[in-house]
């Protein structure tokens, strides 16, 4: 296997590792989960529906036909999440010293590797949708 290939795979699975580690806290319920989504004014419903987005995502990332969706996907979520830790949360919140601040910075790195190794497909899909 090529090295590129194995980097490929790496950035999939390690962006789909951290979103489905962190889904059994938005889906439970948990302290930290629900004190986030409060803050940004999404408690309950924003918690339920980003995990199932992460979820989907996750899913999608590792399924090689949709890769480059999941990552998309992934990457927009993560976006926010970083805007929101940027302008609402901080960086560190209830003092977990930065870690879902830097889970979500590493997600939409990974994401953004896998899309940029996947760009004829983001690019075909595009053109087939705008019509060119």
């Amino acid at each position: 296997m090529k090295i590129a290939t194995l980097f490929y795979w790496a950035m999939r699975l390690v962006a789909a590792i951290i979103m489905f580690q962190t889904l059994y806290y938005k889906f439970s319920g948990s302290e930290e989960s629900v004190y986030i989504f409060t803050t940004i004014g999404m408690e309950p419903w924003g918690r339920i529906a980003v995990g199932v987005m992460e979820l989907i995502a996750a899913v999608l990332l590792l399924l090689y036909p949709t890769t480059w969706v999941g990552a998309g996907l992934a990457f927009g979520l993560m976006i926010g999440a970083l805007g929101m830790h940027l302008t609402i949360l901080g960086i560190e919140v209830k003092g977990d010293g930065g870690q879902l601040f830097l889970y979500a910075l590493i997600v939409a790195v990974c994401s953004a590797v896998v899309l940029y190794y996947d760009r004829e497909k983001v690019l075909s899909f595009t053109r087939r949708i705008l019509g060119r």
